[in-house]
């Protein structure tokens, strides 16, 4: 550790070990402080691969292996004995990939001579040419360090509402939930968003009984209309009781059980489960991060105000990732990361807000990117759409993924691709499809104009995009060829 360097880096999630590994790669001397601690040890990664993004995919993998085995592989001519799930060596590989993963980033930061601080990072002035952050360490006495630029990326924690207040066995957050120890016989979830759907999932498949209660109208608002409920249909046929427009006022535990109180347009409900899940979203991390008199602006709802550039109020202050406007996803944190670094170092970076893709690691998947059908229809586009069902695709059925739908979204004037949605198989990796279309500024002509191999789910991007203009080869069309 060093009094001095060029930039230092508040938070090594995502955002901030990719800020600083751009950053030390462009010749910055470059610090990173981050606090977290997780299971014992002092570890980089953040949320997202500690307690987020990577175990619950892991977890997701397992669940949906062992569900498959239990229950499709016989379809494949496959015998299988009594099929048994250890939730203790599920969770024993979740955290191996876990820790496999933060030391990756450690073993990164080294490698390019980045000095990693583990403690807390406040931002005493950032007013002047010389910016003081004070570095409170896990273990020892603080001090404050001097740098030329500081990046913000402290990221965020899970919101506790006051209905349903943490206990951290019984009624849980998002950590929480990636720590079961048994399979809940009854497990109920607030909030139908990301989070909800995956460890809905997870805790589903492995045999529990799940209610998930969504305050909202309508189920995933923020998707595309068709998509959502192809995709409502898919995960309720699944087993998950997806409850809309219904509102938790009380969770509370009685003799070892949650007691859930919900209103259903005025009515008053009781359930009981075995555990609870909290996931309405998550709010910015700020707790130590910026003095009294620091001088940073912050938004009405807590954010760090920043311009497109993810550059606040002062000079040569930067804030990234969570902390700040848009979706929270770490792939524009991370993205966002990189842009800040480059442009301390006088580059012209800059982030495509527009093709940020969306995913909720269901199975099948969700994925979007660009608008939707709706929102193009808002932004005062004439829209015009196609859309093709996987139970056409050859691939698809081969693999008894048979299920689900890839629409597109284009401006009808132009032919221009304004966004692309997928609940199937892959979707995650389908939308990368639209999204390098879109960066490229392709129309729904170019797409049509392509080879796509066959076999293969791809095919159905093809048939989305002939659907458009009443050309799709495997579906009988609505509207006459022009």
């Amino acid at each position: 550790m060093k009094n001095s360097y060029d930039l230092v880096v508040i938070g090594g999630g995502p955002g901030g070990y990719e800020a600083a590994i751009r950053a030390a790669q462009l010749g910055l001397s470059v610090a990173c402080i981050e606090k977290r601690v997780h299971k014992g040890e002092p570890a980089l990664g953040g949320t997202c691969l500690n307690v987020g993004c990577i175990p619950s995919k892991a977890l997701l993998d397992s669940s949906h292996r062992y569900e498959a085995t239990k229950h499709e592989l016989a379809d494949h001519g496959i015998t299988t004995g009594d099929v048994q799930i250890d939730i203790a060596k599920m969770l024993e590989r979740k955290d191996a990939v876990v820790k496999g993963l933060t030391a990756g980033v450690a073993g990164l930061l080294k490698g390019n001579g980045i000095d990693w601080l583990q403690g807390w990072g406040t931002l005493l002035d950032g007013k002047g040419e010389q910016k003081q952050v004070k570095f409170a360490p896990l273990e020892g006495e603080e001090t404050t360090i001097t740098a030329k630029y500081v990046i913000l990326a402290a990221g965020s924690v899970p919101i506790e509402i006051p209905v349903a207040k943490t206990d951290g066995e019984y009624i849980v957050d998002s950590t929480g939930a990636l720590e079961f120890s048994e399979v809940p016989k009854r497990l109920g979830v607030i909030g139908a968003g990301v989070i909800g759907l995956e460890l809905g999932s997870v805790w589903r498949r492995l045999g529990a009984e799940v209610v998930v209660y969504e305050a909202m109208p309508e189920f995933l608002a923020v998707a595309d209309k068709e998509i959502s409920k192809e995709a409502a249909k898919l995960l309720k046929k699944q087993g998950l009781d997806i409850r809309v427009d219904t509102k938790v006022t009380n969770a509370e535990v009685v003799n070892g059980e949650v007691v859930v109180t919900t209103d259903v347009k005025g009515e008053t409900k009781t359930e009981t489960f075995d555990k609870l899940i909290v996931c309405v979203g998550r709010r910015a991390y700020s707790e130590k991060l910026l003095a009294e008199g620091c001088g940073i602006e912050l938004t009405e709802r807590g954010l760090v105000a920043v311009d497109d550039q993810c550059k606040t109020n002062l000079d040569g202050v930067y804030a990234i990732g969570d902390l700040v406007r848009g979706p929270m996803l770490a792939h524009k944190a991370m993205e966002e990361g990189m842009m800040a670094a480059e442009r301390i170092h006088g580059e012209k970076a800059q982030v495509n807000y527009d093709t940020i893709i969306s995913v909720i690691y269901t199975h099948p998947e969700i994925a979007w990117v660009g608008l939707s059908e709706q929102a193009a229809i808002e932004k005062g586009y004439e829209v015009k759409t196609g859309s093709f069902s996987l139970a056409a695709n050859g691939r698809a059925l081969a693999q008894g993924e048979g299920v689900g739908l890839i629409k597109v979204v284009a401006d009808a004037k132009t032919d221009r691709l304004l966004g692309m949605h997928a609940v199937a198989v892959g979707a995650g990796e389908i939308v990368h499809q639209g999204m390098i279309a879109m960066e490229f500024v392709s129309s729904i002509e170019d797409l049509q104009l392509m080879t796509f191999a066959h076999p293969t789910i791809s095919e159905a991007v093809h048939e989305a995009a002939l659907s458009a203009d009443g050309r799709a080869i495997h579906a009988i069309q609505r509207k006459k060829r022009k």
